[in-house]
């Protein structure tokens, strides 16, 4: 007789187990555990994996997002700016002066 019949989940000790999580090594019912990757994991190490993951990948795509995102905006302000100086450009100097008015 296999072990996993004998075993209960370590969370719910009134439910048997289903599975043995590959990570932990502990047993767990059906509700505890879920796929991940092609394996199925318990829920406790599926959460420690995740924020690896995110500890992992957050400081360089940090900085490069935060990079890339000031550089967006500052070509974005400067886009704005150099419109509004197209604008006035196109602006005859007559109004400017005041003279346009009086003709």
């Amino acid at each position: 007789m296999s072990t996993l019949t004998k075993q209960r989940c370590r969370l719910h000790g009134h439910r048997e187990a289903v599975a043995r999580c590959p990570e932990c090594e502990k047993f767990f019912c059906r509700e505890c555990v879920t796929e991940h990757d092609g394996r199925v994991i318990c829920q406790p190490c599926l959460t420690e994996l995740l924020q690896e993951d995110v500890k992992e990948r957050s400081p360089i795509w940090g900085r490069i997002g935060g990079i890339l995102g000031a550089g967006a905006g500052f070509m974005l302000a400067w886009w704005v700016f150099y419109m509004i100086g197209r604008v006035l450009l196109s602006i005859p100097s007559m109004f400017h002066d005041g003279t346009i008015f009086k003709h």
